[in-house]
């Protein structure tokens, strides 16, 4: 059995050889997802000049009081992180699942992204 630490080194591993091959630039930036045990985390980064567009997660004020560890919350950052993308006049993206399959949490984050108005 592979252990906790163990196996978010090898999480660590799979993002860098997937970050060798997408990138974010300002035409169509990097939507990255971290996911803990408790909250998910996603971001719209230019990698380009190195700066975070848009960042969101589940431990915002305006989820207080709500679990951020479930699909529920995920769909809604999604969502949310989608209509603060398109505030900006962003609308494609390249998505980045930060190393983890896409399953669960991550693929709800991903839906609730395309229902906001993101293409990817």
């Amino acid at each position: 059995m592979v252990s906790r630490k163990d196996s978010n080194i090898v999480r660590k591993k799979r993002h860098l050889r997937i970050r060798g091959k997408i990138s974010g630039t300002a035409e169509c930036p990097r939507l990255n997802v971290y996911r803990s045990l408790k909250n998910i985390y996603a971001q719209i980064i230019d990698d380009k000049a190195g700066v975070t567009l848009v960042a969101l997660s589940s431990e915002s004020k305006q989820y207080e009081g709500q679990y951020g560890g479930n699909m529920e919350a995920a769909r809604k950052v999604g969502q949310d992180i989608a209509k603060l993308a398109l505030e900006k006049g962003i609308k494609d993206v390249v998505f980045d699942r930060g190393g983890y399959v896409y399953h669960g949490r991550v693929q709800a984050l991903a839906e609730g992204a395309r229902e906001g108005g993101l293409n990817f």
